[in-house]
């Protein structure tokens, strides 16, 4: 192999490695909003651990944001705004990232 393959090689490593994290990240984030509304919702437990789940499971309708938040913001009717919940997802995603990196 030459240094160049050795480079590329790592390149691709390094690509395929973050863009694990941020799956991990986002997914993470999406179970702490979800923890988050669960609470606003008055759930508890095993419920709330089942509502983020199921918050989790509603990023993967489409790519970007806009599924989850049409989710908790439309669970959360009154209780929240579509702003307010991006705000929030915004607010986790530095939350999740520090998480994830205090696991490895």
């Amino acid at each position: 192999m030459t240094t160049f393959d050795d480079r590329e090689n790592a390149f691709e490593s390094k690509y395929a490695h973050d863009a694990e994290m941020q799956f991990r990240a986002e997914a993470r984030r999406n179970k702490l909003t979800g923890l988050w509304a669960a609470g606003l919702l008055g759930k508890t437990g095993d419920a709330a651990a089942e509502y983020a789940m199921s918050v989790v499971n509603a990023d993967f309708e489409e790519a970007g944001i806009e599924d989850v938040v049409r989710k908790v913001a439309g669970d959360l009717g009154s209780l929240s705004s579509p702003d307010a919940v991006r705000a929030k997802m915004a607010e986790l995603l530095p939350v999740a990232k520090a998480e994830l990196m205090n696991e490895f």
